[in-house]
């Protein structure tokens, strides 16, 4: 999985319309790159804008609470993600608003929606349906998502500190070597095979 962009509107600290595109400098200019900034400058918000539109979700908030993420005094806020799986580009979509889009309006459902950008369809609207589906694509869930992904801030250690089995699982998903695991165990199962004949 590579996330390619990122737009967000009204999220926690970052008011009003943003986006981030990795596929232009100075982001294609290197392959590493680090948000920083002073604290309360939106840094955290861009990752959870990310797990947002993915998965509906945000790690530093009650997830039955999602008036939390809008910014104070708006009317609506959204988190979308355009994201690349094996060469095929999707888009997914996260958004909330209150009643007649006023600040002081009753809060409305979420919504969720994930498109096929490369074949041009909506796969899914159903916000209940849509990580689902993200999980299936990217073969990340949102804790894999978060481990291997994002480790944001302290989750860091997090992960050093977690066990070789599931560091290596994650290790594996993130770098496309599982393909090598399933090899080798091919592999070994024509060989032992070709032994027994």
């Amino acid at each position: 999985m590579k996330i390619l962009s990122v737009r967000l509107k009204n999220i926690n600290s970052l008011k009003g319309e943003h986006y981030i595109n990795f596929n232009a400098p100075p982001f294609t200019d290197t392959g590493l790159f680090a948000i920083t900034g002073p604290t309360g400058s939106g840094k955290t918000t861009i990752l959870d804008a990310m797990t947002l539109a993915l998965y509906g979700l945000a790690p530093r908030f009650n997830r039955d609470s999602p008036a939390q993420m809008m910014s104070h005094h708006t009317g609506d806020c959204a988190a979308e993600v355009e994201f690349e799986v094996e060469g095929r580009l999707y888009r997914s979509r996260w958004s909330l608003a209150r009643a007649r889009n006023k600040p002081d309006g009753n809060l409305q459902d979420p919504k969720m929606e994930l498109h096929d950008l490369t074949a041009g369809k909506i796969l899914e609207e159903k916000k209940s349906l849509v990580p689902p589906l993200v999980t299936e694509i990217t073969g990340l869930d949102y804790f894999r998502f978060l481990r291997s992904v994002l480790l944001a801030q302290g989750d860091f250690a997090a992960f050093l500190k977690a066990d070789e089995k599931t560091r290596g699982e994650l290790l594996e998903k993130i770098t496309g070597a599982d393909l090598y695991t399933r090899l080798s165990k091919k592999a070994f199962e024509m060989q032992k095979e070709k032994k027994l004949e």
